[in-house]
């Protein structure tokens, strides 16, 4: 009886050994950024105006759809990225009346995510050795599986934010 318990306990013993085996997972690659979400063609699908003072203080009506007047339905954005993924040079098309510099170059304040819910910050230069910053705008909503992306362009005065533009958008194959 002794012998069986050994014989089926070696054999357990083989069985456990033999399952023992090193997992190939692939090889290394680099974490996804946002540069490669942001990368691309982007069209407008919904352009709105907050009026800051009339929300904060709860007069109606403090917001307006800007996206069908003044030709915004053709605005198109273009981010552009070099072969390492780096940020190069960003160009709006469509005959559009300006809210930023309509092209320049671009990065980010941070290649990836916030975990601390703040918003991730486009920085557009008006030279490429982008030192020249022309305007900041807000990624309030990260490009996903959906391909959709959201900004926003805050004007202020001394620190006090008084108008936010929103641009809704769509990536454009």
């Amino acid at each position: 009886m002794r012998s069986k318990s050994y014989y089926w306990l070696a054999l357990f013993m083989c069985f456990f050994a033999i399952s023992c085996d090193n997992t190939e997972d692939g090889s290394y690659v680099d974490p996804i950024t946002i540069y490669e979400k942001v990368n691309g063609n982007w069209g407008l699908t919904n352009l709105k105006m907050v009026d800051e003072f009339a929300k904060t203080n709860k007069i109606e009506p403090n917001e307006e759809n800007l996206s069908t007047f003044f030709n915004y339905e053709d605005f198109k954005i273009n981010f552009s990225v070099d072969e390492k993924n780096r940020p190069t040079s960003y160009e709006v098309t469509g005959n559009v009346p300006p809210l930023f510099a309509l092209k320049g170059y671009w990065e980010l304040s941070s290649d990836f995510q916030q975990t601390n819910a703040s918003a991730v910050k486009i920085y557009l230069y008006s030279d490429a050795q982008k030192t020249q910053k022309t305007d900041e705008l807000r990624l309030s909503s990260v490009p996903g599986k959906s391909g959709e992306m959201e900004f926003q362009l805050v004007r202020s005065s001394e620190g006090t934010a008084f108008l936010t533009y929103v641009f809704k958008l769509n990536a454009i194959n």
